[in-house]
């Protein structure tokens, strides 16, 4: 047994690394500093994400953030799950690309939120949790017009969703997908603690709002 640990234990390492270095690829930063729209780290919230890259006037790299940021939580879960035919290991490369989002070692470990690549994990790892969280993020936007507050909302409903007993959708998900989700939801509400402080104090922009 002994002798099969250490070779594991190198394999989920080896894993988690490369989850996280794909998730610290700041897409955000390399398309605005290409395209000639500076270092989105100057302008607005100084966010990385696709939010604060639309602050840009570009919509085109704002679309392109995140695809790209949805992206790399998706691959790097598809990608070990394909290659190890396992659910935990494929749950590990995306946790850790969800963490390089947030804490890439290219930009001294200050990253995103993780809204976008929290979606790209969850649609990849059961498409139709990852559903259920995109319309609760909808449902919430449409209603409140908070992004944060959807996004949010979304991150703590989404490990609920997983224990619906829906068999025909692949519910309940399987415990390293649950883990997954309860994983980014606490970290999605760590990173939004500004936001939640101007959420109760009825001073967080809503979308679309115009500044004075």
């Amino acid at each position: 047994m002994q002798d099969l640990a250490g070779p594991a234990l190198l394999t989920l390492g080896l894993v988690a690394i490369g989850g996280y270095l794909l998730g610290s690829i700041p897409f955000g930063v390399i398309l605005t500093r290409a395209a000639g729209a500076g270092d989105v780290r100057n302008i607005g919230s100084g966010n990385i994400g696709a939010t604060n890259v639309l602050r840009t006037g570009r919509k085109d790299l704002a679309i392109a953030t995140l695809i790209l940021d949805a992206g790399k939580g998706a691959v790097a879960l598809l990608i070990a799950r394909h290659l190890f035919g396992s659910e935990a290991v494929g749950a590990i490369a995306g946790g850790a690309a969800f963490l390089g989002h947030l804490f890439p070692v290219w930009l001294g470990f200050k990253g995103g939120k993780g809204v976008a690549t929290f979606f790209g994990l969850i649609l990849a790892a059961c498409w139709p949790l990852g559903l259920l969280a995109a319309a609760t993020w909808l449902i919430m936007a449409f209603a409140l017009r908070y992004s944060s507050l959807s996004a949010l909302a979304a991150a703590a409903l989404t490990p609920l969703y997983a224990l619906l007993p829906l068999p025909a959708l692949g519910l309940p998900a399987p415990a390293p997908i649950l883990v997954l989700a309860v994983f980014t939801a606490v970290l999605i509400f760590i990173r939004h603690h500004e936001n939640i402080g101007r959420l109760l104090k009825g001073a967080e922009p809503k979308i679309g709002a115009k500044k004075a």
